[in-house]
C-alpha cells in the first residue's frame, strides 16, 4: 500500500448542496470517503482556490451567464458561478470530511487569468501544479480518485494521471457528478478509453 494514494478532489463547501456550484448530492459521499481515507497510507487533496473576479467566472464577462462557454486564450472555457473565492466559507473543505490526515494539499484555479480542473495541470495543458513530480519521489505510482466533480475535475485529474504513467482508478461511487450538455456520459467513456479503472461498488 505504501506506493499508493488516495487523491480527494475538491470536497468543499461550494460543491455541496447550499454551495455556490452545488453538485447533486456531494456531501453524500462524505461518509464513504472518510472511510476510504481511514485505510489509506497517504492522502492528497486538491482544492479550488479562486482569487475574486475570476476569468473563469461568468461575473467577470459582463452579459455572459453560468454555464455558457467563452473562448480562452487557451481554448474554450465553461463559465461558472463565482465559487471557491479564496478563504471564504465556501472554499473550506466541507466539515464533515477528515482531512486531517492529508499528507499534501493541491490548490488549483488561483492564477486569475487561467481555470484549473485538473490536479495535474491548468486549463492551458501546460502550467503543472506539481503533484507528478511530489507523487514521483514519494514512490506513489498507484492512484485512486475521488470527490467532485466525477465529469469535471475528478475526470481531467484522472486523464492526466494516466498520462503521467500512473495507474489510475475512479470510485465512482464515491464521486458526484454535475452532467452538463451530457458531459457525465462523454467523460467516462474519455476516461474508459485512456485506461483509466472505473469502479463503483454500489453496483456490486
Amino acid at each position: 500500500m505504501a506506493d499508493e494514494a488516495l487523491v480527494v478532489i475538491d470536497l468543499q463547501n461550494d460543491f455541496c448542496p447550499g454551495g455556490a456550484l452545488a453538485v447533486a448530492g456531494g456531501d453524500e459521499i462524505v461518509p464513504l470517503v472518510n472511510d476510504l481515507i481511514r485505510h489509506a497510507d497517504h492522502v492528497v487533496l486538491t482544492q479550488d482556490w479562486h482569487p475574486a473576479g475570476h476569468s473563469s467566472f461568468a461575473s467577470s464577462h459582463p452579459g455572459s451567464q453560468p454555464f455558457t462557454m467563452i473562448d480562452m486564450p487557451y481554448g474554450p472555457q465553461t463559465l461558472w458561478p463565482d465559487h471557491c473565492i479564496q478563504g471564504s466559507l465556501g472554499s473550506d473543505f466541507h466539515s464533515g470530511l477528515a482531512w486531517t490526515k492529508a499528507e499534501l494539499v493541491i490548490r488549483k484555479g488561483f492564477r486569475p487569468a487561467i481555470d484549473s480542473y485538473s490536479a495535474f495541470f491548468e486549463n492551458d495543458r501546460t502550467t503543472p501544479t506539481g503533484l507528478a513530480a511530489y507523487l514521483r519521489e514519494r514512490g506513489i505510482d498507484t492512484l485512486t480518485l475521488v470527490g467532485l466533480a466525477t465529469d469535471f475535475c475528478v475526470a481531467f485529474s484522472a486523464l492526466d494521471a494516466v498520462k503521467h504513467g500512473f495507474k489510475t482508478t475512479v470510485r465512482l461511487d464515491a464521486c458526484r457528478g454535475i452532467d452538463l450538455n451530457g458531459s457525465l456520459e462523454t467523460m467516462l467513456r474519455r476516461m474508459r478509453d485512456a485506461g483509466v479503472t472505473l469502479e463503483d461498488h454500489l453496483s456490486d
